[in-house]
């Protein structure tokens, strides 16, 4: 299992649709608005690496309303 944050950028006045794909993408766990640079926090779960990287690149970043992503790979410690 492999988990990650996926910081998103939101274009304004697409946010309700955006989010409403993003809740319904598979490996998203949560999904939180923050306010400053970033408009969501995602929790993601997904099996390994290359699903996590697909899953943010093939589905999330296609969402139109998304302009950007940036994703932390989270560790135990």
């Amino acid at each position: 299992m492999v988990t990650g944050l996926v910081l998103v950028r939101l274009m304004s006045g697409n946010e309700k649709e955006a989010l409403q794909k993003i809740k319904d993408t598979m490996g998203v766990s949560h999904v939180a608005a923050v306010f400053g640079r970033w408009d969501l926090v995602l929790d993601m779960e997904t099996q390994d690496l290359p699903t996590l990287s697909s899953t943010v690149v093939d589905q999330i970043r296609t969402i139109p309303g998304v302009l950007s992503t940036e994703t932390l790979v989270t560790t135990a410690i």
